[in-house]
């Protein structure tokens, strides 16, 4: 089929070829032209006006057995997940059987009582402050894909949890938590399992014949990818063996999820106010808005609306993209971990796109650094609150910001820092980052400020390492962590048969791969307990029970 633009030339209208869909097909197909018949892959799925325009598929679903991708190939979605299951609990609501405002005590009377209220609504928009149940299992050292997890360990963990990241409702941080609540929450209210209610309230009504949850991963699945690492020494299988769904689990092809999208414009699940409610921005506690609506991202893309998430389990990828005003939406699901599957939406909405959607300009320097406002910006900070390190960097006439991963690999290479006075600046994302002697300031889009103080980079002495060896214990991670002197560095010990090399960063805090950040604290000089912070857990503490732990100085 051709695609036809009319031009009217002094009152006459010529028909002019535009593109074929041959065209359009190879620039796909060159987007992934890195998988092969020996390699995992990816499928792509296009609907323009309502209708499916494209459905391709690239490399393989099964290496071992020479099966390959096709568009009905099913894959895992990772968190593209959330939104059917903030969509199940918006179908309860609007029923009048709760109210996204409601405690989420009255559902969940394991969770402990906090100071401030914990709605529904909070877990379903990532304000809740609830500690990633995923992250304080890989603490203790169990992480994902290690064990067969349920959302029985699910409610244990959180029920151990005598502490939120922030009092709910008025930070950001992504948590899986309060969707696998939620999950929970909607088989208790419904008095049907979570995967019943969906397939009958969601999936059969829209058609989603390939759609489920993995609530059992060793069920077998007709045209299921397997999932797969890509490492140095050639691709692994890397699949999900856990009954944990809700957060994630979807089990799906580009063509249902295509589906799902076009509910967004002619509702079969819901009415228009139904799905509106679900693309609603939430809301901080003091009415600022952000840009995470119910299990969805509401922003822009090259100046034009967008509603998306991206999704990653195990080895598999995944991004679902709708541009409400150009009628256009995009699937694509990988079965290896380095499908970039964010990239390769982006890109294919880009070809369906054209010209209507526009990179930004990048905002531009009003000041000149001179050499001695560059020395004075950069440096070694940490976060007031979690105590996370950053590093502005010089680079050249420039300055970045550079976050350091929690394991302590060479952080990644920053966007500019833009300025607009010696010490003010922005950033291409919308920030504001402001510098008063040692401390600065940075304001999100949002208005939400996070505060970081310069520090100066530690190098321990053997004698200062020694001072914080001994054992700690949590019970809200249900695990002990032995901290010992080894050779010239610090290093921490934990189950099954883990030790871990601990880099300093700046006093009494150190960066451990697998773990993260770990912030000895102190009473009165005294070491009394250690914290670990990670992105979705900020400070779990960790209280000293001994000084034992203390290895020679001089033992490898």
């Amino acid at each position: 089929m051709r695609k036809l633009v009319a031009i009217v030339v002094c009152g006459v209208a010529l028909v002019a070829i535009a593109k074929t869909d041959a065209d359009t097909d190879g620039q796909v197909d060159r987007l992934f032209s890195k998988w092969t018949d020996s390699t995992p892959g990816c499928a792509v799925g296009v609907a323009t006006d309502g209708k499916a325009v494209l459905a391709k598929a690239y490399g393989m679903a099964d290496l071992e057995h020479d099966v390959k991708n096709t568009p009905d190939t099913i894959f895992e979605a990772g968190s593209v997940s959330k939104q059917f299951t903030a969509a199940a609990m918006l179908l309860l609501a609007r029923e009048g059987k709760l109210s996204l405002d409601d405690p989420v005590k009255k559902y969940v009377p394991e969770l402990p009582q906090y100071e401030m209220p914990l709605t529904i609504r909070h877990m379903l928009n990532h304000t809740s402050g609830l500690r990633d149940w995923g992250s304080v299992a890989a603490i203790s050292g169990w992480p994902r894909t290690t064990r067969v997890h349920t959302h029985a360990h699910v409610l244990d963990i959180v029920s151990r949890q005598k502490s939120l990241n922030f009092p709910s409702g008025t930070r950001w941080s992504y948590s899986n938590t309060g969707f696998n609540l939620a999950a929970v929450i909607v088989s208790r209210v419904s008095g049907m399992s979570f995967p019943d209610f969906t397939r009958t309230r969601i999936f059969e009504p829209l058609g989603m014949k390939d759609t489920s949850w993995r609530d059992d991963h060793t069920r077998v699945v007709k045209r299921r990818a397997v999932a797969y690492d890509e490492t140095k020494d050639g691709f692994h299988t890397d699949m999900p063996f856990e009954q944990v769904y809700g957060n994630g689990g979807l089990l799906t092809t580009v063509g249902d999820l295509l589906k799902w999208n076009e509910n967004f414009t002619t509702p079969k699940v819901g009415d228009a106010s139904f799905v509106a409610e679900q693309q609603q921005p939430g809301r901080f506690n003091d009415g600022r808005v952000h840009d995470y609506a119910l299990g969805l991202m509401v922003a822009t893309y090259k100046g034009v609306r967008q509603v998306e998430h991206s999704g990653s389990t195990a080895g598999y990828r995944a991004h679902l993209a709708r541009y409400p005003d150009q009628h256009v939406s995009v699937a694509v699901l990988c079965n290896v971990s380095s499908g970039n599957a964010t990239q390769a939406a982006h890109s294919v909405a880009d070809v369906y796109l054209g010209d209507r959607a526009k990179t930004p300009a990048a905002p531009t320097a009003t000041y000149s650094l001179t050499s001695a406002d560059l020395e004075a910006a950069s440096g070694l900070y940490r976060n007031a609150t979690t105590g996370v390190p950053l590093t502005i960097a010089r680079d050249g006439d420039v300055l970045r910001v550079e976050r350091g991963q929690p394991d302590g690999l060479n952080p990644q290479r920053g966007q500019p820092l833009v300025a607009t006075s010696a010490s003010s600046f922005v950033t291409a994302t919308g920030q504001k980052w402001q510098l008063a002697g040692r401390t600065l300031r940075m304001t999100d889009p949002f208005g939400t400020v996070d505060t970081y103080e310069r520090v100066t980079s530690a190098k321990p002495s053997i004698a200062q390492l020694n001072e914080l060896a001994g054992t700690y214990a949590s019970d809200e991670a249900e695990t002990t962590l032995t901290v010992a002197v080894n050779g010239d560095a610090l290093v921490i010990r934990r189950r099954p048969d883990t030790t871990l090399k601990l880099t300093p960063v700046y006093a009494d805090a150190f960066t451990a791969p697998q773990l993260g950040l770990v912030i000895f604290r102190r009473d009165a000089g005294h070491v009394t307990a250690l914290g670990v912070v990670e992105d979705r857990v900020w400070d779990m503490r960790f209280a000293r029970q001994s000084t034992r732990g203390t290895t020679s100085s001089n033992q490898h």
